[in-house]
């Protein structure tokens, strides 16, 4: 998509600091990308997923702010949600049994070397530092900044995303993102609607 205009940051800005998340996708991931286990189909993964969103209902997030997460900036809500963190580790630890498991190798490239022994832990056990108690839930906006520019793409990206902070936002559906060859963009191979059909129905 042709990237919309932000007051305050200019094009090429707008195109270098947004590279990282743009290759996922607009999202507010729940587990981190993994390889299927080896006696693990697709088609497996998608039923099991399937059911598992029709057993959680859907639910409202509460009003969403400009946060900063390391030295990136997100939307995320302003206030703690229990519900979107119970979802988050439910999610993590119904699909692991579909994670292939680490390397030695990739268990290296995912320490940057600064993790607390929570993070070091969950990397190990879960193949993610930031879950659990560490997780956060947020949507990337930027990539890493430098200290003198976060202030003023804060500014900006508040004032742009102005009209939807502190809006409740529905959690209805959970997606299923793939990466159909190393380092390719993300893209959504299934949406899973959340709550029973049923109730969808007559709702």
């Amino acid at each position: 998509m042709e990237a919309p205009p932000v007051r305050g940051i200019g094009i090429l800005d707008i195109a270098f600091h947004t590279a990282v998340p743009r290759r996922y996708g607009f999202h507010a991931g729940l587990k981190a990308p993994f390889r299927l286990a080896s006696d693990v189909a697709e088609p497996m993964l998608l039923r099991h997923l399937m059911r598992f969103a029709g057993s959680h209902a859907p639910f409202d997030l509460p009003g969403l702010d400009i946060v900063r997460v390391g030295s990136t900036l997100a939307l995320a809500p302003a206030l703690p949600c229990e519900a979107v963190s119970g979802l988050a580790s439910a999610v993590v630890q119904e699909f692991d049994a579909f994670r292939a498991p680490f390397s030695e190798a990739e268990l290296e490239r995912c320490d940057p070397g600064d993790l607390t022994a929570m993070q070091f832990a969950n990397l190990y056990r879960w193949g993610n530092p930031f879950v659990m108690q560490e997780f956060r839930f947020h949507m990337p906006l930027t990539g890493p900044l430098l200290p003198g520019e976060i202030r003023s793409f804060e500014r900006a990206l508040r004032e742009h995303f102005a009209p939807y902070l502190g809006r409740a936002l529905e959690v209805a559906n959970l997606a299923l993102f793939v990466e159909d060859d190393h380092g390719a963009p993300f893209h959504v191979h299934s949406l899973h609607p959340m709550g029973r059909v049923t109730a969808r129905r007559s709702a």
